[in-house]
């Protein structure tokens, strides 16, 4: 639940318009309504607090049967919304000078060299062109050091890095999080937690989730028959998907897709980010120069992606809305500006935030179903959200 110096006493606080944010709470609880989903929660800030969050439906706990209501203190895996946290600690070791992209990541971790891998450089992982997208790698071996520098001396490439792009789904972000423990000699999971989840107030947003806390998360469910992953996402298996209701894998912290936050807590990661780098009390996260560094579009147009064929307009690990009219099908609707950065996550997790209107959102669903039916929500969603200014 975010704190109470965390919601603005009324949206027109922050220049957003009531009626306009009741549409969006209408938007996501019509699919509760009409059983397409059976729980979902949406939440919107601006100027550094929550204009508010709704949550609807019913959730299942640890493996139970029973539904019990979903509630605005109801935490959900947000799979690959994970990713733009964990870049965003990587910016920061960046900022400090302890790392650069321009380094070669064998020379960091000599390990990973191996099989032609020798001259991938830090910024072609966080730009999911390095050329390795399905390495495997078990989560419960992250913390036997022997097993995790073997996986990695064992990835081969799938193609030469930098000629293409395929999403990295899990593999670059393991990577990242080893860059992240080898230039600051700290857990990244705590590095996380010290440098952004800390300082932004959001104790209660999970990178690597305590055991006490597992009877919060909803747990994640097919509403439709599985369908294999689509193209360049061939790790996000419905088995992988499940897994995350284990508390054992809750609590590895799986760096490219473990996460375990609500809407608001989403929302909320990104003010700052879209503010300078400063949170509504004045402590700073990082520098606006190394945002607006960060954020900047550096694939080129023959990195597309394997099911629009569009460019992908990747930054340092967040997805861009870009200029071209094709933001909508990169996650951020139809009416955020060209700023507007972020990243989703498998199931619809919905998480970016622009620059031009200070606009962030935060939307979480435990509830899996089709990608037709899913990317038409994730459209109208971000749509609603870019539209509440009053």
């Amino acid at each position: 639940m975010p704190t109470a110096e965390m919601v603005a006493a009324k949206p027109e606080d922050l220049g957003i318009d009531s009626e306009k944010l009741e549409a969006l709470y209408a938007r996501a609880k019509r699919d509760v309504d009409d059983g397409t989903l059976k729980s979902a929660q949406v939440a919107v800030a601006r100027h550094g607090q929550l204009a508010g969050v709704r949550t609807f439906g019913t959730v299942r706990h640890n493996g139970a049967e029973a539904e019990v209501p979903a509630t605005n203190s109801t935490l959900y895996a947000i799979f690959s919304s994970t990713k733009a946290v964990v870049g965003a600690a990587a910016w920061t070791v960046c900022e400090d000078g302890l790392l650069k992209i321009e380094e070669r990541v064998a020379d960091i971790i000599p390990e990973f060299g191996a099989n032609g891998k020798d001259q991938i450089t830090v910024e072609q992982v966080m730009l999911h062109i390095g050329g390795f997208p399905l390495a495997p790698f078990n989560p419960l071996d992250w913390d036997d050091r022997e097993k995790r520098l073997a996986r990695f001396a064992g990835w081969r490439l799938n193609w030469e890095p930098g000629t293409k792009f395929e999403y990295h789904a899990t593999s670059a972000h393991w990577v990242i999080a080893e860059l992240i423990e080898r230039r600051t000699g700290r857990d990244f999971r705590q590095y996380v937690r010290d440098r952004i989840l800390g300082p932004m107030g959001l104790s209660d947003f999970h990178l690597g989730l305590p055991a006490d806390k597992n009877g919060q998360v909803a747990d994640v469910r097919y509403l439709v028959p599985p369908t294999p992953p689509p193209g360049g996402w061939g790790e996000v298996t419905p088995d992988a998907i499940t897994s995350f209701n284990r508390p054992e894998i809750r609590a590895v912290g799986v760096p490219g897709g473990g996460g375990i936050a609500g809407a608001a807590q989403l929302a909320m990661f990104y003010q700052p980010l879209v503010n300078g780098g400063v949170t509504a009390n004045g402590t700073r996260i990082m520098k606006a120069e190394t945002i607006e560094w960060a954020t900047r579009v550096r694939t080129t147009d023959i990195h597309r992606d394997l099911i629009f064929n569009q460019p992908v307009n990747r930054a340092l690990t967040v997805v861009v809305a870009g200029d071209d009219g094709l933001g909508f099908q990169r996650g951020f609707g139809r009416s955020a500006s060209p700023r507007a950065f972020g990243h989703g996550g498998a199931g619809g997790q919905i998480g970016w935030g622009d620059p031009e209107t200070g606009i962030s959102v935060g939307y979480t669903t435990d509830g899996f179903v089709d990608d037709l039916t899913q990317g038409r929500r994730g459209v109208a969603i971000s749509s609603l959200a870019a539209q509440v200014l009053a």
